[in-house]
């Protein structure tokens, strides 16, 4: 008994007992010398046959055969004994094989590491089969792109999740891997993939990883399971691939890894000019598109709240002056949908110039006139979304909409990574769980094939078209798309036929650092829509809930303004903003040409520079050999005629309203209207500041804080107080 309880207790000691730790050093000798001794017998054969010492081929199968001898060595120096730190140096003894822990048996531990050995030189041995060809040909042609760009890569691109039957997603991407072994079928072959790596990652780019498929890869290399020596390329944003893959390519080809450079921000804007003087005795007519966007405010609040001045083709003065809702007088009737109000007042950066301000206010919709409404939210979910200023702030974005609709309302939601697929099909908004349940399930993730998300999008909005509603996308991007269709003219070609059917287009930008304005604005300005930035929660509640009904319900389209002015009272004049919205003269009564338009309630503001006859010297110089014949017009108490021109949303034919715009002092204005005015011509100011206008004479920020305070009237959101502190940090971004 008392033997048995000693056994017990010795038994006991021995399973508290704790692995030896092993000898890092002792194993890196072990594994240098099994290497040498593997490289020393390799180095004296080729793969293919080499003449023995009497000038006869060795035969094949002896190759082979002492190939697998000399592999056996190998796996026997790797074999563990009982004690890890010093192989082969002890033999095995007491306590019995049945009383020792795992770890002390020798013949098991040994026998695992042959076996998981032999199994990764078996499956490095099949890459080299199946795949070696594969990857210097693709190495090969990635090192010939770098060099001639008209090269293509002959890939596939990844799938980018499961989709099922009725276009649910119902996966997550799967991960797509190369993996890099450090053990290859011989040692000169590790030397010629060292050479070859060299090239590679010097020559390799990002978009190039990023675009590795599993197409390319053999079966094993798919297989196989993590280990020190891999590389994981998954299908993410390239540029995410790159930094992700390169330093381990360059370790494992032994090269001094070197830092990587920070990504260069590529933000892209429509170049424009800034509009010039014009002569009204030479061209008395300006026409162009009304423009009630407001992507270009938010996007430059974001920068100079990030304490930088925007570049100046991000600036369009116009989407600033619009920005606010100025307190114009509202339309009674909605058969005739606008009101416009005129006025002029001295220029506060030019001496003897004037300014005209354009005033024109949409109908209000009443809650009983707002029509149902079919929806196709259309959602970015590509790995460039994949930032907190972006996909989550989208999410929360949307969810805010969905508080401003009738429970009869209609929402579908599509989404578009590497492909496009339907995450809801077409919801009541009463069922707000299952909505918001689709929204939250969204992660971002692949390649952005934004014209194929938009095609489905608008197959689903035509499937469940509403006659008596308003059908619309709200697409919510960065813009950055690179896959399928991806020129601005192709996109804008085929938004417009859409447009034709009734399906409108508006757009939400998100993020910075890849933010491609420029071809958000064509999508929503050829697809009868909006185009706004949203930088922050509170932003998306401006224009999602606030001014949803404005940004969702029309009132009226093809919105077209033409000012005429009288050569015999203007010398000359300058349109402040609407570069990017000019128009032909005779587009203004071509019912064919596309314009904007304007949602229920919205208002617009034009503000024109002129200088009037009389005033002085204007920047034109008189001609010296063409003297101005001045028609004797009779109307020399008007400055200006003012056309407007737009149609109904169910209708083809244009309507036309007409005001005379008076010269100074003909016409009295109410302080509340003269505050709205003095306003405006403030934010007009600043974003000439901010793009360096020729024009801005002595016009300062401080001076646009002095104007703006005196003039914000009752701000019940904050918005003017907002921008107050806007020109303070571009004061201060400037100065730095």
């Amino acid at each position: 008994m008392k033997n048995e309880d000693m056994n017990e207790q010795e038994l006991e000691q021995l399973l508290q007992q704790q692995p030896p730790k092993p000898d890092a050093d002792a194993k890196a000798r072990h594994m240098a010398a099994a290497m040498a001794v593997f490289a020393a017998q390799q180095s004296t054969e080729s793969t293919g046959e080499k003449p023995a010492e009497d000038g006869s081929a060795i035969p094949q199968t002896d190759i082979e055969e002492k190939k697998s001898n000399i592999l056996q060595g190998f796996l026997q120096r790797l074999r563990l004994t009982r004690d890890t730190n010093h192989h082969g140096t002890k033999t095995m003894h007491t306590p019995t094989f049945e009383q020792r822990p795992f770890w002390q048996k020798p013949a098991l531990i040994s026998g695992i590491a042959a076996s998981s050995l032999a199994v990764l030189a078996g499956l490095t041995f099949m890459q080299h089969l199946m795949i070696n060809s594969d990857q210097q040909e693709l190495a090969a042609r990635i090192a010939e792109q770098s060099l001639n760009k008209s090269v293509p890569l002959n890939v596939q691109e990844p799938a980018k999740g499961i989709i099922s039957e009725d276009k649910k997603i119902l996966a997550e991407p799967a991960v797509e891997e190369v993996v890099v072994t450090g053990l290859q079928d011989s040692m000169q072959q590790a030397v010629d993939t060292k050479r070859k790596a060299e090239a590679m990652v010097d020559t390799i780019s990002a978009e190039d990883i990023g675009q590795m498929p599993a197409a390319k890869m053999s079966a094993p290399l798919q297989r196989m399971e993590k280990s020190e020596a891999k590389v994981a390329i998954v299908a993410a944003p390239p540029m995410v691939a790159m930094n992700a893959a390169a330093p381990a390519l360059q370790r494992a080809a032994g090269i001094e890894v070197q830092p990587q450079p920070p990504q260069e921000f590529r933000d892209r804007f429509e170049d424009f000019n800034e509009n010039s003087v014009i002569a009204a005795s030479e061209n008395p007519v300006s026409t162009f598109s009304i423009d009630v966007d407001t992507a270009s405010y938010s996007f430059v609040r974001r920068m100079l709240n990030n304490g930088q001045l925007p570049e100046k083709d991000a600036v369009r003065s116009e989407e600033l002056i619009n920005y606010f809702d100025y307190a114009y007088p509202v339309p009674k009737e909605r058969k005739t949908p606008f009101a416009t109000y005129t006025s002029v007042m001295d220029s506060p950066w030019k001496a003897g110039n004037k300014l005209i301000h354009i005033g024109i206010q949409g109908y209000q919709l009443a809650a009983s006139e707002i029509p149902q409404s079919n929806l196709v939210f259309l959602l970015d979910v590509s790995g460039s979304m994949d930032e907190p200023s972006k996909l989550p702030l989208v999410k929360q974005s949307m969810s805010l909409l969905l508080d401003t609709l009738k429970p009869d309302d209609t929402i579908s939601i599509v989404v578009y990574a590497g492909a496009a697929g339907t995450v809801l099909e077409p919801t009541k908004a009463k069922e707000k769980n299952k909505i918001l349940a689709a929204l939250n399930n969204l992660q971002a993730g692949g390649s952005t094939a934004g014209a194929e998300g938009i095609a489905l999008a608008y197959q689903l909005a035509e499937a469940n078209f509403n006659s008596k509603g308003v059908n619309r996308i709200i697409l919510a991007t960065d813009g950055d798309f690179n896959v399928g269709q991806t020129g601005d003219e192709q996109l804008q070609d085929f938004v417009e036929r859409k447009r034709d059917k009734g399906i409108y287009l508006s757009v939400l930008g998100f993020g910075q650092g890849n933010y491609q304005d420029e071809m958000m604005q064509t999508l929503a300005q050829n697809g009868n829509g909006t185009a706004a930035y949203i930088d922050t929660l509170s932003e998306a509640q401006k224009v999602l809930v606030t001014e949803a009904t404005s940004n969702l319900f029309p009132i009226a389209k093809d919105v077209k303004i033409q000012v005429e002015f009288n050569p015999n009272t203007v010398k000359e004049y300058r349109l402040i903003g609407y570069e990017t919205r000019a128009l032909n003269r005779e587009d203004f009564s071509n019912d064919k040409v596309d314009a904007g338009e304007i949602g229920a309630g919205q208002r617009v503001t034009a503000i024109y520079e002129i200088t009037p006859v009389g005033a002085g010297s204007g920047l034109l110089e008189e001609s010296r050999y063409q003297k101005e014949n001045k028609p004797d017009t009779g109307k020399n108490s008007e400055y200006a005629f003012l056309r407007l021109r737009y149609k109904l949303p169910s209708e083809t034919k244009s309507n036309l309203i007409e005001t005379p715009i008076a010269t100074a002092g003909k016409v009295k204005i109410n302080a509340e209207y003269q505050q709205e005015v003095n306003f405006s011509i403030a934010v007009a100011g600043f974003a000439q500041l901010l793009k360096g206008s020729n024009y801005a004479g002595d016009f300062t920020y401080d001076k646009v804080i002095e104007l703006a305070q005196a003039n914000k009237g009752k701000d019940e959101f904050g918005y003017r107080t907002e921008f107050v502190q806007m020109v303070r940090k571009a004061k201060i971004a400037k100065e730095m």
